[in-house]
């Protein structure tokens, strides 16, 4: 019987399992379906107050944004390697470590493929192994620090390993997506792989061939693998600062001219895993206080709504919503409608590429130290892998291609090759 071994993609803003069989099973990689059909879940947890439930992805959204009593909780492995990580936060009645919910949302993803084992064993299509796990990650969980980088790996094996998962491998995501896009081609080519992801940057070169994708070690082909923390969820941020925070008192000064509102309410409330962190007594007197000495009171209750109503995150999805527009429109609006709050401003492709112009900067210095690492000039490159919903950011994009104008631009699956990579990365390494 044909044994599948799992890869596991944790990601800042998606999670996706994949599958694959030993060389020569024909069991080539696919997704599994994690929520309605679907190969992506969304890294999102809601712990309902109203039914005591722990929702999921699409779900947990749903009863979030549905103003569902309760805690909502995303781009957790942002906070990898992070002083927040030897932190607990109340969840209902309790108070749990981060470590602790990130395994919540592990299990869930357990629980997926055990279903799926149940399954496949009763079609006869296969055994999954359900104590092996490739997991990807990042380059640089932490930038210039190689302690909270290796803090923030054993963090993640520990929430993995408290799942069941006892025999546990890492693999560089860019990695990952390289073997996958290898599964399809026909001669050897000299790689660079940009992925894109909503908390990170990571860009490796690689050998890639037919031959060469039958080796078990395949560290002699990779050539250098770099990367920044910056991701997504950043360009989300800057979206915020720049087109939406200054119309709930970012900028702002008191009446009499004194001094101007603290910035750091702002950056929080446009960061998304600081939101849930603003949401206590003391900033809602903060607020409360500085409102009274505003210029600009309104804006100010604008703020206080999202405290109140604990609106942060349904902001945070409508910037994230108008930066996926601004893909392709030149214009685009930031909307959020809901009692006691209509909320609209215009964002600009323009104003969004000012805002975020540093973080192109240091995509494009990640580029050129990958290849000053590799040794190879930028015309050596055949290949430009590009993955990760970051990448389909146009500006990103451009910077990704710029020293490489002979090179082809594969476009792989933007949230899924990862995931598809570390299921060949499993079956490689376990089968």
């Amino acid at each position: 019987m044909t044994r599948l071994y799992p890869g596991l993609d944790f990601g800042t803003t998606n999670s996706t399992l994949g599958l694959a069989g030993a060389a020569g099973t024909n069991a080539g990689p696919r997704l599994l379906a994690l929520e309605g059909g679907a190969p992506t879940l969304p890294s999102a947890l809601f712990f309902s107050m109203e039914d005591g439930r722990t929702y999921f992805g699409r779900e947990a959204i749903f009863e979030y944004t549905d103003g569902a009593e309760g805690r909502f909780m995303r781009a957790l492995k942002s906070i990898l390697g992070s002083s927040l990580m030897e932190e607990t936060t109340p969840v209902r009645r309790e108070r749990l470590s981060f470590v602790d919910i990130i395994g919540r949302f592990l299990e869930h993803m357990r629980h997926k493929l055990e279903a799926e084992a149940k399954r496949a064993a009763l079609a006869g299509e296969g055994a999954i192994s359900l104590d092996q796990v490739v997991m990807g990650r990042p380059v640089r969980f932490v930038d210039e620090d190689d302690a909270a980088d290796r803090a923030a790996q054993d963090q993640l094996e520990e929430a993995a390993r408290a799942q069941g998962f006892s025999d546990i491998e890492f693999q560089f995501e860019p990695v990952a997506a390289a073997l996958y896009y290898e599964s399809g081609i026909a001669s050897e080519e000299l790689a660079l792989v940009v992925d894109i992801g909503g908390g990170t940057s990571d860009f490796t070169v690689v050998r890639l061939s037919p031959e060469r994708a039958r080796a078990a070690d395949r560290l002699s082909d990779i050539l250098s693998s770099t990367g920044v923390h910056v991701g997504g969820t950043d360009f989300d941020r800057l979206l915020s600062i720049a087109e939406v925070m200054p119309h709930f008192g970012l900028g702002s000064q008191t009446a009499d001219g004194k001094r101007r509102i603290p910035v750091w309410y702002f950056n929080d409330m446009a960061t998304w895993h600081r939101i849930n962190t603003l949401y206590t007594a003391q900033v809602k007197r903060d607020i409360a206080a500085l409102e009274k000495e505003a210029a600009e009171p309104r804006k100010l209750v604008r703020y206080a709504h999202l405290l109140e109503h604990r609106s942060g995150h349904r902001l945070a999805s409508a910037v994230e919503t108008a930066k996926i527009a601004l893909t392709d429109a030149a214009e685009t609006q930031v909307t959020l409608t809901e009692p006691g709050l209509a909320f609209q401003a215009p964002a600009t492709r323009s104003a969004f590429e000012t805002a975020t112009r540093d973080l192109v900067t240091k995509i494009d210095g990640a580029v050129g130290e990958a290849l000053r690492a590799a040794g190879v000039a930028a015309d050596a490159i055949e290949t430009v892998i590009l993955t990760g919903g970051g990448a389909q950011v146009p500006a990103v994009r451009a910077a990704a291609l710029a020293r490489f104008p002979h090179a082809r631009a594969a476009q792989s699956d933007a949230f899924g090759s990862v995931g598809l990579g570390l299921g060949l990365d499993a079956a490689r390494k376990f089968g």
